[in-house]
C-alpha cells in the first residue's frame, strides 16, 4: 500500500477548532449563526507564510463540549457553524492550495449520540467507557452497522472536500476494524490519506495490519524534549533509529506540539533549545506538523484534572498576531527552516545514522538515496568541533553570525546548531 503522491509534500498547521474560535471553554456557547467556524480560514495566509500546505482540524463534528464526545458525525458542531461554513473553509481552503485533515472520534461517541443499543460495546447501564471518561461510550466495533456507518461517515466528508483523517484513538480499536472500513473508504476515495492515533507500541505492525498510512510518532516527540532536557542524545539518537526503521515502510506524522501535550516551549527547560527541537523536526524523515501558537513560541502546560487541556487550546484573535522580539525570533525561525524542509523534499524519506553521539553533542547525518544533510546539535556549555570526513559542506542553517558558504570544519557555539549540505550532494 501507498500513501498518496501529495503527502510527500504536506507540512500541517494543527489547530483546535473549538478553542481556536472561543467556542469551549465558554460560559455561554456561540450559536450557529455566529459562523465562528470560519475565523479558521481567516487564519489561511498565516498557514500560507508560515510555509504550511495543509490544515489539520481537531473536531469539528456536533458534541457537547470539548469535541471527542461527539453526538452527530454528519454534523458540524453547532458552536461553529453548519455546513455551509465548512464548505466555506473547504473553499478557501483550495483557492490557496491547502489540504484539509478532519479528526475523526470513531473509537467513543459521546452519551448522547443516538444510536441502538447494540451499537455500543456492553449493555445498558454497563456500558464500556473509554479510559474511565463516563461520558464517553465505546463503540460495538464488532458491529456490522458500525462498519458501515464508519466508512459512510468517512466517505461523506471526504466527498464534501476533505483530503484525509486523523483517527482518534485508532490504538484502541481493533485493527481488524480499520482493515475492513479503510479499503471500503479508499475504494471511492484512492487519493485519501489516514493517520492513526497511536501512542506507544509497535508502529510498523499496526500500520500493516490496520492499513494506516501514518501514524502519530509518539516515540520520537518524547526523545526529542526528553533528550534535550536530560542533556541525553543517547535517547534521542535510539528514536532516530526506530523512526529509520518505519521510514522504511511508511511516513510517521511527526510532531513537537499537538492540542492533547505541554507546549515545546513551556517544556523545554532552557528557551534556546527550541531550536534544536525544531531543527530535529525539519531534518528527518516523515510528516512534519505544527500546532498553531508554537511558531509564536506560546507557553501553555496540559495537567491531569478537568480543564487541564485548555491551556494549550487558547482562543485566537484576529490575525496577524502581536508578537514581542522573542515571538518573532521564534516565527523567523519556523518559516526558514519549514522553508528549507520544502527545499529539499526528499527529507519526507529520509533516514538518519549518528556521525558522532555523545551526551550533550550529536552530529548525524539525513539522507535518502544519494542526497543528504548533516546535522550538529550542541546542548553544552562549550564548543562543538566538527570537521568533516567527506569534505567541503555548504552551512545553509544554523545559530549565531552567518556562517562561510563553503567550509571542511565548522566550530558550534555553546547551545549552538548547524545545517550543512555536502558540496556533492544534489539539491
Amino acid at each position: 500500500m501507498t500513501a498518496p503522491a501529495w503527502v510527500e509534500h504536506v507540512i500541517w498547521w494543527h489547530v483546535y477548532p473549538l478553542g481556536f474560535v472561543g467556542a469551549f471553554p465558554a460560559d455561554t456557547p456561540p450559536e450557529p449563526g455566529e459562523h465562528r467556524l470560519r475565523r479558521i480560514a481567516g487564519w489561511f495566509d498565516h498557514a500560507i507564510e508560515l510555509g504550511a500546505s495543509g490544515i489539520a482540524l481537531g473536531p469539528i463534528f456536533a458534541s457537547r463540549t470539548h469535541g471527542y464526545d461527539t453526538t452527530d458525525h454528519y454534523r458540524i458542531d453547532p458552536r461553529l457553524g453548519d455546513d455551509d461554513d465548512f464548505d466555506h473553509l473547504i473553499t478557501e481552503a483550495r483557492r490557496r492550495g491547502l489540504r484539509v485533515l478532519l479528526d475523526g472520534v470513531f473509537n467513543h461517541v459521546g452519551f448522547e449520540f443516538d444510536a441502538d443499543a447494540r451499537w455500543l460495546r456492553g449493555r445498558p447501564g454497563r456500558f464500556h467507557t473509554f479510559e474511565g471518561h463516563g461520558d464517553l461510550l465505546t463503540l460495538n466495533h464488532d458491529n456490522p452497522d458500525v462498519v458501515d456507518y464508519v466508512a459512510d461517515v468517512m466517505a461523506h466528508w471526504l466527498r464534501r472536500g476533505a483530503d484525509g483523517w486523523r483517527l482518534d484513538a485508532a490504538y484502541a480499536v481493533p485493527q481488524s476494524f480499520w482493515a475492513t472500513v479503510l479499503p471500503r473508504v479508499r475504494r471511492r476515495h484512492p487519493e485519501a490519506w489516514f493517520v492513526g492515533e497511536l501512542i506507544h507500541g509497535d508502529y510498523a505492525s499496526a500500520v500493516r495490519e490496520a492499513g494506516f498510512d501514518s501514524v502519530t510518532q509518539y516515540e520520537l516527540w518524547k526523545a526529542i524534549w526528553s533528550g534535550l532536557n536530560d542533556g541525553n542524545f543517547f535517547e534521542l539518537d535510539h528514536a532516530l533509529q526506530r523512526h529509520s526503521d518505519f521510514v522504511t515502510s511508511f511516513a510517521p506524522l511527526t510532531f513537537i506540539g499537538n492540542h492533547d501535550v505541554t507546549r515545546i516551549a513551556s517544556r523545554l527547560q532552557r528557551p534556546e533549545h527550541l531550536a534544536h527541537a525544531l531543527v530535529i523536526l525539519m531534518t528527518v524523515g516523515g510528516v512534519p506538523s505544527i500546532y498553531a501558537g508554537d511558531e509564536f513560541g506560546y507557553q501553555g502546560i496540559k495537567e491531569e484534572r478537568f480543564g487541564g487541556d485548555d491551556a494549550v487550546r487558547p482562543e485566537f484573535g484576529t490575525p496577524p498576531a502581536q508578537l514581542d522580539s522573542r515571538g518573532l525570533e521564534i516565527w523567523s525561525l519556523h518559516q526558514y527552516l519549514i522553508g528549507m524542509r520544502r527545499r529539499h523534499p526528499w527529507l519526507h524519506r529520509a533516514s538518519t545514522s549518528a556521525l558522532r553521539l555523545e551526551n550533550r553533542q550529536y552530529l548525524y547525518r539525513t539522507s535518502h538515496g544519494d542526497q543528504s544533510l548533516v546535522v550538529a546539535l550542541n546542548i553544552d556549555d562549550k564548543n562543538m568541533e566538527v570537521r568533516l570526513d567527506s569534505g567541503s559542506a555548504e552551512v545553509i542553517a544554523g545559530s549565531g553570525a552567518p556562517p562561510p558558504e563553503s567550509v571542511d570544519s565548522v566550530s558550534v557555539e555553546p547551545h549552538g546548531w548547524r545545517v550543512l549540505r555536502p558540496v556533492h550532494d544534489n539539491r
